[in-house]
């Protein structure tokens, strides 16, 4: 069983931030920043009611065992966990007018489109790399993502509770850049590394927040983070860096919206909430205060490459392990190790 902090227990216990009655969107920590969906809060005077989680696959549980939603937002490894749970149901995409613009890259999966409709609406989109505190770490400590097994740094480093990041990070440190094809040799060996990894961290962390707490603090001074633990420590003017081209690489991912079957509020609120969310000058707010790119083209080509760098989803010179859908056995197997792995097994 999984560790949160009390902030994110009570999020999964009830609503978090109840507005609008209507509208419930389960959703991870820190996207109810009303910049990112103005455009709902303009329609209606109010943003929806929201719910939080840390973690996909704990998210996936608490929707599976009832927790009424009308929108979720997973990552895309977890879209054939809800179509084959019958979780969900397809997108009407002609209310979509801004469907036609999301960068047809992150659809191109049968899991997300095939003959029955659309399942999935790619929403944002961000890397997860190394974070470090450049006064306590040099550049040449995080040139190779082997300072997580490094003695120097035991006890010093945090990485996140999450199965999909871990694995990618233990893939890319052993020399996998695609795990939709993985042998059991590659497997056994990420998960070797991943145990040698585990007797460096200080904590696993279950959001981003916790993530800047740790290294704010002083806790940790090297981290696996998604680009938004960067953007808190940066605002905080703590001296952090973001390295996403460490010798073996870094890790992608996309997320998006999935429409919840028999949800309590309002389906045209679904769609507002939708449409708000994909508008081109949504790009703005979710960059500058999550780090995120927005899946919308025309919403990127607003942002000009010098910020796009800046928030670490510029183009990079290094390899890139995709966390696109991959076999769901796999993907068992994976959080079944890790599990272990924690436990110190």
């Amino acid at each position: 069983m999984r560790l949160f902090t009390t902030t994110a227990a009570i999020a999964l216990a009830a609503p978090a931030f109840a507005a609008d009655p209507e509208l419930t969107v389960f959703d991870w920590a820190g996207f109810e920043v009303p910049a990112i969906f103005q455009g709902y809060i303009d329609q209606h005077g109010d943003s929806p009611t929201f719910a939080f989680y840390g973690d996909d696959d704990e998210a996936f549980q608490k929707l599976a065992s009832g927790f009424k939603a009308d929108i979720a937002h997973p990552c895309s490894q977890m879209v054939s966990k809800y179509r084959d749970a019958g979780l969900i149901e397809p997108w009407d995409t002609s209310r979509i007018p801004e469907f036609e613009n999301i960068d047809k890259r992150f659809l191109e999966s049968e899991t997300f489109v095939d003959d029955q409709g659309v399942w999935y609406i790619p929403s944002d989109w961000g890397v997860t790399a190394i974070a470090y505190s450049t006064d306590k770490v040099t550049d040449e400590d995080v040139s190779t993502l082997q300072v997580f097994t490094d003695p120097k740094f035991q006890g010093r480093t945090s990485l996140p509770d999450s199965s999909d990041d871990v694995w990618a990070l233990a893939y890319l440190a052993t020399g996998v850049t695609d795990w939709t094809d993985v042998t059991d040799e590659q497997f056994a060996a990420a998960a070797e590394w991943l145990r040698a990894a585990h007797q460096n961290v200080a904590a696993y962390w279950a959001d981003p927040a916790e993530m800047s707490q740790l290294m704010g603090s002083g806790a940790v001074d090297v981290a696996w983070s998604w680009n938004d633990g960067v953007v808190y420590l940066r605002n905080d003017g703590y001296p952090v860096g973001f390295q996403r081209e460490a010798t073996e690489g870094s890790s992608s991912w996309f997320c998006g919206f999935i429409n919840l079957k028999d949800g309590p509020g309002s389906e045209d609120k679904v769609y507002d909430f939708i449409n708000a969310w994909l508008a081109p000058g949504s790009a703005q707010g979710l960059l500058d205060n999550i780090g995120y790119g927005l899946s919308n083209t025309k919403g990127m080509d607003l942002i000009s490459e010098e910020a796009r760098v800046e928030a670490g989803i510029g183009p990079i010179s290094a390899p890139i392990l995709a966390q696109t859908p991959n076999d769901p056995a796999q993907r068992e197997k994976q959080l079944a190790e890790f599990e272990k792995i924690k436990a110190g097994f």
